[in-house]
């Protein structure tokens, strides 16, 4: 098969993606048709409605029709009421099997910072209401926003959107991106799903537009997602399962020669992606393109980038370092490699983009919505290569300390440390003694530590230009929180990193048990990383922002269980942290 190139993709979906209907105070009508007719076939909404994309005059608004017809007729409308007693848009149109029955209406010349309600109607039948609200202008003094990250169909219910879709007064929800996963039945995450009735559709890992359209609609009826989408508008941007695991500009971990061309599945991928969430093409028939900018008045600054897919250079490996006869680490390759100036996540054109936009923009705040860690997660050599544990690590660092002060005399060392020092001391072998002197290395190299000299140069942006900087995360499946410097310790601004929706973190990966276990875990983390100042490795749940000119303040919400169809909110492991404004120096957080 030919390869598709990036121009013949556009021109083969540009009659999807140009299907968005724009209406505009002279385009747009008060409906009347009181009294409809039904259509001559079932119809319904089984995937409930969106808005997303707000900005200070416009709203997009989303729904799906399900029907076995060629061409389905609908009219959408927008009323400043739940009844719908006053409705102030309205218009007609049609939807197909060229856009999977998928329905956008791009609602403008609407007033700013306003709430919405819209609906939609196919004959007699009626979609669920929703609503949605247009971004605010001038003087600000406060946003709302809800951050999610990582919501694996299989792995658990949704409870995390349903507890938030609770939140009445959310100005948007913001999604970091893994909105889906492409595996098949009985992978990633797997083991509970037949249990819960969530074994995912189509049952093998998804490939073609046919399957990431049927994955998307499988997800989409999830009551809990319906209902977070009908709350607020999204603004969201993807990750690497919207495609496939650990993607980057020209092929994926989780991609093989004999599944076909990468080219080919990546813009399947990413034209079901356009079809079924509520966001706005950047240009006409360009739906690779989603770093965009959001602005919430004087208030906030939102920038949401693209880390995947449209300039990410390829990740580096540990084992590609690793000398077969030895076993060592090759450092001096690896750090030549991992530093090169030229070396990307963004590239060059998203790079040039935000840098304009931090520089120009004059908002109280400027906030980056993007998918990776940007924090230096530096690990002791030993843990980063997956040969100690972070508590046995700490354990037998603290042990070698306490060894080098015995051996020095230290005459402040109590009997109860000499005692556990000599019932310990067998397990500092010549072997674990090497262990504990690896340098400290990056913990993720799918991360911002894997690309160093472009992070540099955008924490130097920010830091020339004296901008007040959050950065948002998800990937992880974690919480974190972390303080953001230059290589030279100069202070830049914070990162606010939230959980997973439902898949597993760390706790899987390094068999957390209990939440007890994972605390001590977490204290641990926080005593190695540094600049790290929050770590939960073990509970699903948000983000909630809440932004004023003087402080942002982000509370971590989780749920008690994702395994069970009751949940309630985890209020022993709810965590806040406030970062003051302070225009002489950086941001920082304070935990409360």
């Amino acid at each position: 098969m030919a390869k598709l190139t990036r121009r013949d993709f556009l021109l083969a979906s540009a009659a999807s993606i140009g299907s968005i209907v724009i209406s505009t105070s002279l385009s747009g009508c008060s409906s009347d048709n009181d009294n409809p007719e039904p259509l001559p076939y079932d119809v319904a909404f089984l995937h409930g409605v969106a808005s997303g994309d707000p900005t200070t005059d416009a709203l997009l608004l989303w729904t799906r029709i399900s029907a076995e017809a060629t061409e389905v007729p609908l009219e959408w409308q927008l009323s400043v009421d739940k009844e719908f007693s006053q409705i102030l848009r309205s218009g007609n149109t049609t939807t197909s099997a060229s856009s999977d029955y998928t329905v956008k209406i791009d609602v403008r010349e609407l007033a700013a910072g306003t709430e919405y309600f819209y609906r939609f109607r196919a004959g007699t039948v009626y979609s669920p209401i929703g609503r949605g609200k247009t971004l605010p202008e001038g003087d600000v003094s406060q946003v709302k926003l809800a951050v999610f990250s990582c919501s694996n169909y299989p792995a658990g219910y949704f409870h995390v959107y349903a507890a938030a879709a609770l939140l009445s007064d959310l100005d948007a929800s913001i999604h970091l991106g893994d909105y889906i996963y492409e595996y098949g039945a009985g992978g990633y995450a797997s083991e509970d799903a037949q249990a819960m009735g969530r074994v995912v559709q189509p049952a093998t890992e998804i490939l073609t537009l046919a399957d990431y359209r049927q994955r998307y609609a499988q997800y989409r009826t999830d009551q809990a997602l319906q209902q977070i989408h009908a709350a607020a508008p999204f603004i969201a941007v993807w990750d690497d399962h919207e495609i496939t695991n650990d993607a980057w500009r020209d092929g994926a971990e989780n991609h093989q020669s004999d599944e076909g061309d990468y080219t080919e599945r990546k813009m399947a991928a990413l034209r079901a992606y356009f079809e079924w969430m509520p966001i706005r093409p950047v240009a006409t028939g360009d739906n690779e393109t989603i770093y965009r900018q959001f602005e919430f008045g004087n208030l906030l600054n939102l920038l949401m980038l693209d880390t995947r897919i449209i300039g990410r250079d390829q990740q580096l490996q540990y084992a590609s370092y690793i000398d077969p006869t030895s076993g060592q680490l090759d450092a001096q390759r690896f750090t030549a490699d991992l530093t090169q100036s030229s070396r990307t996540i963004l590239g060059a054109e998203q790079l040039q983009w935000l840098q304009d936009k931090l520089s120009q923009s004059t908002a109280r705040w400027q906030m980056l919505g993007q998918q990776v860690l940007m924090g230096r997660m530096m690990l002791p050599g030993a843990v980063a290569l997956q040969q100690l544990s972070i508590t046995d690590f700490a354990e037998l660092a603290a042990l070698a300390q306490l060894a080098g002060r015995a051996q020095a005399g230290d005459p402040t060392l109590t009997t109860e440390q000499l005692a556990y020092l000599q019932a310990n001391q067998q397990r500092l072998t010549p072997a674990v003694m090497t262990l504990l002197q690896l340098p400290a290395m990056p913990y993720n190299l799918d991360a911002w530590d894997g690309y160093p000299a472009e992070r540099e140069i955008i924490l130097n942006t920010v830091a020339a230009a004296k901008k007040q900087l959050l950065v948002l995360a998800g990937d992880t499946h974690n919480s974190w929180a972390n303080h953001l410097d230059l290589a030279d310790g100069t202070a830049v601004g914070v990162e606010l990193a939230t959980s997973s929706v439902t898949s597993p973190g760390l706790e899987q990966y390094i068999n957390l048990p209990d939440r007890t276990s994972a605390a001590a875990t977490e204290q641990a983390l926080e005593q190695l990383v540094q600049g790290l100042q929050y770590a939960n490795l073990y509970d699903r749940g948000f983000m909630l922002l809440t932004v004023s000119p003087q402080q942002v303040s982000c509370q971590w919400q989780y749920v008690d269980t994702i395994k069970q169809a009751e949940y309630q909110l985890l209020e022993t492991r709810a965590k806040q942290a406030v970062v003051q404004y302070n225009a002489d120096s950086a941001t920082r957080l304070t935990l409360q």
